[in-house]
């Protein structure tokens, strides 16, 4: 009744006003706002499932105007779309439910409208309940159709095949880790195999070191090379690792050795050092050396073609002797307190690796070839020396006689053929570059450590020793007071050069003094201690900070990445638009020469021959 009575004022008022929004209100109309009056109409409004649709119970509206028997609900029903949508579980109840559709009503499938979707729904039965069964992941569902990783950020890395020629692993042992993981194997074809394989197997001849790096230490591509790694990115870590790491373990290493013995000798007792100092520093030592040695290892399993190429590399091959130094120093500055006397088959097991390596080095460096010294000689081949004095030291403190002097003997003949050859700079050998000059202080560790040893072999610090450390001491002053000469470059692992030399030439000091007892020996002891403590410390600061901080210590290492293939031929255009390497020279020599107040001419290079 109430519904009629709205019907009848609406029908009375005047044209001007729609009747719909003058009279209706949103509080008046029935199920406005009220979840469970609306639902209780609808449902209502519903016909029974045995009811048919067809276009003859299709309802319109406006045909149902004036029917005041009518539900209400067809007043209050405005047009609706019907959109399908894709079947899911969640929706399966809302399959039961009958749909009432209206003149005007459109039904889209898929974003079209779709006028056969009435006629189709007339008479048709209830549509079945759909069955959804969840389905297995496909296999490879990972991959694309190429068996590879479908591209994602975080996987970039894995399909990186450049550093795979590197890899121990990359082979047999790889390929059944992938067909665990599900991924397909791709049979690479002859030539891609065969380029792989070759790349692995086959050693680089010296030469090529020669012809594709350039530089004192062979550790710059030349231009006109490529390299077998890409250069566009940071390498593995361990790839970049390289063995000249070892050096910081012969700076630490040996200030174990240098407090042991201010703790230790007679001269030095006003000092009053504490013998704990030399148990912290042997312990860090331990723990240093083993940290670096063990992460070479790892070099070593997981990337052993680097490896290899680092132990062809000319100059690269001396500092295989700095892990068994390290050793070495570590016997020498053992505390009282954990060991008073090592036993001799300990000296035995750490000299036989250096004994193997010298074998290899000298014969080379005496039969010719690429290897010969005039063209190797560098100042890091003091390193393949002072192993046998430092052996000699030890192996005379376990009280060996036959072997010390074995060692010394072949350590003094080499070191005298090596000096003279770096002492008299041979036109061969190019000048070093600034970054390098540290290694200039390996002059002073050799006759440091040689006069220790001649020492301890003959008991007292005899004339023999003597000569020796002055040796050591005069190379020490002339290069100490070139302050120039080492600053005004970057930071890198050579600066380790400056620390296991300074220390020797500290320890030997003490020695001496301990022979000559005078105020100048106890005070230059001191001096020569203090100076090497600060700067390993110091160095030992700045390496932590560029490995950990500014993380720039380890830089891609171009020199194990050299192709064995020859670069083409550069036509004779090259030449003349960027001038041959003999005209640089001159006037690179010339701009140093005629420089004014500038004396030092190792900056440039060498004096061309014409």
């Amino acid at each position: 009744m109430e519904n009629e009575r709205h019907l009848g004022i609406a029908q009375q008022d005047s044209p001007e006003v729609p009747s719909l929004i003058k009279y209706i209100s949103s509080n008046e109309v029935a199920g406005f706002d009220d979840i469970k009056l609306a639902n209780f109409i609808n449902d209502h409004c519903q016909p029974s499932e045995s009811q048919s649709l067809s276009p003859s119970t299709t309802v319109s509206v406006s045909e149902k105007q004036g029917d005041e028997t009518e539900p209400i609900c067809h007043h209050q029903r405005g047009r609706s779309i019907s959109i399908s949508m894709p079947p899911s579980p969640v929706g399966v109840h809302l399959q039961k439910t009958r749909r009432v559709l209206f003149s005007g009503e459109t039904i889209f499938k898929d974003g079209i409208a779709d006028s056969s979707c009435v006629s189709k729904t007339a008479g048709s039965d209830p549509p079945k309940q759909l069955k959804h069964h969840s389905q297995p992941m496909p296999t490879n569902a990972a991959y694309d159709k190429g068996g590879q990783f479908a591209y994602h950020q975080s996987i970039e890395r894995l399909k990186d095949k450049r550093f795979d020629s590197f890899k121990t692993w990359s082979g047999k042992l790889e390929r059944q880790i992938t067909l665990l993981r599900g991924k397909p194997t791709l049979e690479a074809g002859p030539e891609e195999d065969t380029g792989r394989s070759r790349e692995v197997e086959i050693n680089l001849p010296v030469d090529r070191y020669f012809d594709a790096l350039e530089g004192p230490e062979l550790e710059t591509l030349k231009a006109s090379e490529e390299i077998v790694l890409p250069n566009d990115k940071t390498w593995p870590f361990l790839l970049r690792y390289p063995i000249s790491s070892f050096g910081i373990c012969l700076g630490v290493s040996s200030q174990a050795i240098m407090w042991k013995a201010l703790a230790t000798s007679a001269s030095t007792k006003f000092l009053h050092i504490s013998p704990a100092v030399n148990l912290v520093l042997w312990c860090i030592s331990i723990t240093l050396t083993a940290t670096v040695a063990s992460t070479y290892l790892l070099k070593v399993i997981l990337y052993f073609e680097a490896v290899r190429r680092e132990y062809y590399h000319p100059i690269r091959i001396n500092f295989f002797f700095a892990p068994w130094i390290a050793l070495l120093f570590l016997a020498l500055g053992v505390p009282p307190s954990v060991a008073n006397n090592l036993p001799p088959a300990l000296w035995y097991f750490l000299m036989i690796p250096i004994f193997c390596l010298e074998v290899k080095i000298y014969g080379q460096w005496m039969s010719g070839g690429h290897r010969r010294l005039s063209r190797v000689a560098n100042p890091s081949n003091h390193l393949s020396v002072v192993g046998n004095f430092v052996g000699a030291l030890l192996g005379a403190s376990m009280g060996l006689k036959e072997g010390p002097i074995f060692f010394f003997s072949v350590g003094l003949a080499h070191y005298l053929v090596l000096f003279v050859t770096l002492y008299q700079r041979l036109p061969t050998n190019d000048t070093l570059p600034k970054e390098l000059h540290p290694v200039f202080f390996l002059f002073v560790a050799v006759p440091s450590v040689a006069s220790m040893a001649w020492a301890k072999i003959q008991g007292t610090f005899d004339y023999g020793a003597r000569i020796t450390y002055f040796i050591a001491l005069f190379l020490y002053l002339s290069l100490g007071v070139r302050l120039n000469f080492f600053r005004g470059f970057k930071f890198s692992l050579a600066w380790w050069a400056y620390t296991f030399p300074m220390t020797g030439a500290a320890i030997a000091t003490i020695r001496y003094s301990n022979e000559v007892p005078s105020v100048v020996t106890q005070v230059l002891s001191v001096i020569l201690s203090a100076v090497a403590t600060l700067t390993v410390t110091g160095l030992l600061i700045t390496t932590i900070l560029h490995a950990f901080v500014l993380r720039d210590l380890f830089p891609n290492d171009i020199a194990i990445a050299i192709s064995d293939k020859k670069p083409k031929p550069l036509g004779k255009w090259f030449h003349l638009r960027h001038g041959s390497s003999d005209s640089r020279d001159r006037e690179n020599f010339l701009k140093f020469a005629g420089s004014v107040g500038n004396n030092d001419l190792e900056a440039s290079r060498n004096i061309p021959s014409s």
